[in-house]
């Protein structure tokens, strides 16, 4: 009889069998990742000239990043709202 390998073969832990996985879970700990922040930033398409786009890409990496703290450090300077 040939038996058919699976990636199991390699490990003592077998999920097919129900003691197995009652033995490996009994003394797990179950953690769950926090309740889901709001989006930090929001996706927008704008459309800019290729002299501001190539002098933020001209820097390297983080262009877009650049470009939003240019943008805040601006609105920070003339927002008279605030």
């Amino acid at each position: 009889m040939n038996k058919a390998r699976t990636h199991y073969d390699d490990t003592p832990y077998n999920p097919e069998d129900e003691e197995a996985v009652a033995n490996f879970w009994e003394g797990a700990t179950i953690t769950q990742k926090g309740k889901q922040r709001t989006a930090l930033k929001v996706p927008v398409s704008i459309r800019l000239s290729p002299e501001v786009v190539e002098c933020f890409k001209a820097s390297g990496e983080g262009c877009q990043t650049r470009l939003n703290e240019t943008l805040k450090a601006y609105i920070a300077e003339h927002d008279t709202a605030a």
